[in-house]
This record gives structure tokens, sequence and C-alpha cells, in this order.
């Protein structure tokens, strides 16, 4: 049996998302930008644009097999 190649790649990192309001807890990997460092995501985000630098675990496949982001808290 072949592994899934996402299996391994699970992991926590900093990221700008694109989402109008800031409730839900996971987020597509379009929405999604990473960042190297926590200052560069808080530096590149933008309420107007409704863009909002977090911690985020992932990419992680759904069982509709979208690779999702999940939020560990949002950083500002």
């Amino acid at each position: 049996m072949q592994k899934d190649p996402d299996h391994s790649i699970v992991r926590t990192s900093y990221a700008v998302i694109y989402t109008p309001s800031r409730r839900r807890d996971r987020f597509p990997e379009n929405c999604v930008t990473l960042a190297s460092s926590a200052e560069e995501a808080i530096q590149k985000a933008g309420e107007q644009q409704n863009l909002h630098a977090a911690q985020v675990n992932g990419p992680s496949r759904s069982s509709e097999g979208f690779r999702l982001y999940y939020l560990v808290h949002w950083l500002t």
C-alpha cells in the first residue's frame, strides 16, 4: 500500500489568512499564504483587505480531498 504524500508535511507555521470573518478555525489552502516569521505575517496582514495574521497547522487533507490549514491562534 502506498503512503499518502501529504501525510508527513503537516506542521505549525505562521501565515496570513484571507477571510472576511475570524470566526472559523479551518481554512482552504488557497486562502492561506505562509510567512517565514510571526513578524512577517503581522506586517503583511491588513484588516481592510480581510488579511489576518495567524499561526496554523497544516496542510492536512480533508475527507473531501481538500488541503486545509487549522488555526492555532490569531497573532493580532
